[in-house]
């Protein structure tokens, strides 16, 4: 991730979650918050109810791929976290980029 750094402080996700704006769709739930830096910062959330810990690392890790290679499309200064739902955890990679692409174009973060 060129231009951003993972969410990893309870704190951090805690304020997002206050402060941030959220939309969802059918599989995920995205926060985002303005961060005041030159870079952005994603945190995903996948719950113990989602699935085992094979299956909540591959979306964990899909999740994280998707926002890689689409990194240069999104807004900077932003803190965005990620929750997964139930929904998604036998969907391919297109549908989940497909999800995060519709939240963000939703929130109006990606240029």
């Amino acid at each position: 991730m060129k231009y951003s750094e993972s969410l990893k402080k309870y704190s951090d996700f805690g304020l997002v979650y206050r402060e941030g704006r959220s939309l969802a769709n059918k599989y995920l739930v995205m926060y985002v918050r303005e961060n005041g830096l030159k870079k952005n910062r994603l945190g995903i959330s996948v719950s113990k109810k989602v699935g085992n810990s094979v299956v909540r690392h591959r979306l964990t890790r899909l999740i994280r791929e998707i926002y890689r290679l689409q990194e240069d499309c999104f807004r900077c200064g932003i803190d965005i976290v990620i929750i997964v739902r139930n929904s998604a955890k036998e969907k391919n990679y297109h549908e989940i980029e497909s999800a995060v692409l519709h939240l963000g174009n939703l929130h109006n973060i990606i240029d």
